[in-house]
């Protein structure tokens, strides 16, 4: 029998089970028992949050690779490839690496039906297992209380933000929310949370489990300033913490800060410099990710953010009014139905000039049509074009070098610009793209 590739097997695990979620622990825990799954690392860093949980878990990992050790790192969803989920000591895991994980989780489950998501947390977990790790960082999929990450206790446990996102799921309120993200703390262990005003129900799961807490604005902040920025935070003795003149980052420095306050907690050496260069060098694709590229002549800005939410668009809007340009901003945008559109689209209308929308290639999107009827409603500038790519062409055609063109509101939406910018990039088309 011919093995399965990465695809055949991504393929295999789309029809594996009935629904693409279902939540809850007791399938997951089962084949992991199986497969005698411990503790992945002597570390493990989890986080979960509405917003911000990529960017937080890459600083984190950055800072520990820093100080040499070797860091596993879970995320989804991907962008391009599914590699991206699954990375060991900085390196995507390859395609060998993961169809071994798969075989490994498919012959431990039997008859218990995984879904998608659940299979690759259990192989991504099978491959940390074998890979000697210093530490692991788990990013959350969906909720917290019952994510399959949920199966490994937390050292240390991060809600990064608390927002309405996945209601089906999740709640319609933020106190519905907050308490299922709560469900990642463990009694004991530190719970660090970047919200502001968390709500009562994370608050209230704090002092059941009597963990040590530490919030943003409390126990430790962050001083933004015209060209630096400053934070101040605990060690786990109670000692205080200061990193003053840190470099401004592109990636949102609430996030870093939240990082700075676990990685303070992991009785690692406090070297501000090193510190400061691990902040610097950590990238995310497709969040607040600015590309430059010639076109016909033109040097043209792109920024691609993945944000897909009210408090997302929030804090995008914010961002875009801080950085201020000498021309307008040109949007290609798509969503997908389930999420607010007013709710996306509001804290954006005054910083774009233009919407070129989109539906996105996938059956949950919501039509191109309909997010040009709310756009006309609120009087923006808006066409609808047949895919991101003729969007993205339209858009740079319209462009000036003062210009900046944004690809937001989805996954969908930011893996196509990619795969456009990847075409151009090997010259496969014959449009005056050099860069």
């Amino acid at each position: 029998m011919t093995p399965r590739s990465l695809a055949d097997w991504l393929a295999y695990l789309e029809q594996l089970h009935p629904s693409a979620i279902d939540m809850g622990l007791e399938r997951s825990r089962a084949v992991a028992h199986r497969l005698q799954l411990g503790k992945p690392a002597p570390r493990v860093i989890t986080a979960t949050g509405t917003n911000g949980k990529g960017s937080t878990c890459a600083f984190i990992a950055s800072l520990l690779r820093e100080q040499g050790l070797k860091v596993g790192v879970y995320s989804s969803p991907h962008l391009l490839r599914y590699n991206e989920r699954v990375q060991i000591d900085g390196v995507e895991a390859s395609d060998e690496q993961l169809c071994q994980a798969f075989e490994a989780v498919e012959a431990a489950r039997g008859e218990t039906s995984l879904t998608y998501f659940e299979m690759g947390t259990l192989a991504a977990f099978w491959l940390f297992q074998q890979s000697a790790l210093d530490a692991v960082v788990l990013e959350v999929g969906l909720g917290g209380r019952l994510d399959a990450v949920n199966l490994i206790d937390a050292d240390v446990a991060l809600v990064t933000s608390i927002g309405l996102d996945h209601a089906d799921w999740l709640g319609d309120t933020r106190e519905s929310v907050a308490f299922e993200k709560a469900g990642i703390l463990r009694a004991g262990k530190p719970a660090l949370c970047g919200d502001i005003d968390p709500p009562l129900p994370l608050v209230q799961q704090v002092a059941a489990l009597d963990c040590p807490f530490f919030r943003r604005g409390l126990d430790y902040d962050l001083i933004v300033g015209a060209d630096s920025w400053s934070w101040f935070g605990l060690n786990d003795h109670g000692a205080v913490l200061r990193l003053d003149a840190l470099p401004l980052l592109d990636l949102p420095m609430e996030n870093a800060a939240l990082a700075l306050q676990a990685y303070a907690l992991l009785d690692q050496p406090w070297q501000p410099e090193r510190i400061a260069r691990a902040l610097a060098a950590t990238r995310v694709t497709g969040r607040l990710d600015r590309r430059v590229l010639n076109w016909q002549g033109k040097s043209l800005t792109l920024l691609l953010d993945v944000g897909h939410n009210p408090h997302a668009a929030d804090y995008l809007a914010q961002r875009l009014a801080a950085r201020p340009i000498a021309g307008k901003r040109l949007a290609v945008f798509g969503l997908l139905a389930d999420k607010d559109l007013p709710g996306v689209v509001g804290p954006l209308l005054d910083e774009i000039a233009d919407w070129a929308v989109v539906t996105l290639p996938t059956s949950r999107s919501r039509p191109a049509a309909e997010l040009q009827a709310h756009l006309q409603v609120r009087r923006a500038n808006v066409q609808v074009h047949d895919d991101v790519e003729a969007a993205l062409l339209a858009q740079c055609a319209r462009a000036t070098a003062d210009d900046e063109i944004l690809l937001f509101g989805s996954f969908y939406c930011v893996a196509e610009a990619l795969e456009w910018l990847a075409r151009h990039a090997k010259g496969e088309m014959q449009d005056g793209f050099a860069g």
